[in-house]
Order: C-alpha cells, then structure tokens, then sequence
C-alpha cells in the first residue's frame, strides 16, 4: 500500500567525495545533464568507473557568497539534503547507471523548506527523464497477456 521503501537512510557510499569527480564534474564540458529550479541547480555527470554501488553519488554546495553566516549555510544545506532524502526514492534511473550529482544553491537568502522541496521534486523528475529507465520487461508482460 505504501510505496515507500522502509528506510529512509542516506548512506555514506551515496556521499561523492572524489576531487578528480568533482573537478570533473564542474569542468567544461564535463556535466552531461544541468538544469535549475530556483532556488537550487543541480549538475549531474555519468561515473561508470566510480566503485561505489549506489547508483548516485551526491554533494550539496552552498555558497558563501550567497548566505555569509556559517549558521545559514548549514541550515540551507541540511534543508536540501532532507529534500533529497526524501524524495530521491520516487525518481527511478536506468538500471546499472553510476551518476555523480551536485546540487548548488543559487537563492540570495535563506528560503523556507517547502521552497527546497518543489525544487528538489522538480530537478529529480528531469534528471530520471535525461536518464530514464530501461523499460523492457513491460512490453513483454503484453504480450504474454495478449496470449
């Protein structure tokens, strides 16, 4: 009945911690997927050879140029990372696919929760849509009814 999967939890292994995948990352050219909803953007890369066996690797960047107090940069970015934990479950990718993502706030001041969340919701549903999943044993549950 419910969707939801019993846990919640954000693993360490889903933590990107590489230099070389983040400079990777942020270099030119190197993100293969890129989209904003205020007040958070988010880059995504495909790391086929990251060795972590979570499918995405993330990291939350919250500028000090936009929010001067460490207090406000720790507050915006616990509120993304509920975001994520969240919702990232509802969003499914493509099986056997390694993604590195960063998500980087670009709001001017602190914004509420439920602001975070409709960004997050709508930056997860167009990243499942630039990777989506491979729906193969769908058509063949057709025809076999069809029979």
């Amino acid at each position: 009945m419910n969707d939801k999967p019993t846990s919640l939890r954000l693993y360490k292994k889903e933590k990107l911690c590489s230099v070389v995948a983040v400079e990777q990352l942020f270099s030119h050219g190197g993100a293969d997927f890129s989209a904003l909803a205020y007040p958070v953007r988010i880059v995504a890369r495909r790391n086929p050879r990251r060795s972590s066996d979570a499918p995405v690797a993330f990291l939350i960047s919250v500028p000090k140029k936009r929010l001067r107090h460490a207090v406000d940069r720790v507050k915006m970015r616990r509120r993304i990372r509920e975001a994520y934990r969240l919702n990232h479950h509802n969003y499914s990718l493509e099986e056997g696919v390694r993604l590195d993502v960063a998500f980087v706030y670009v709001g001017n001041g602190l914004e509420p929760y439920p602001t975070i969340e409709r960004a997050m919701r709508r930056l997860l549903s167009g990243l499942s849509a630039a990777f989506p999943p491979v729906s193969s044993p769908a058509p063949e549950s057709d025809v076999e009814s069809a029979e």
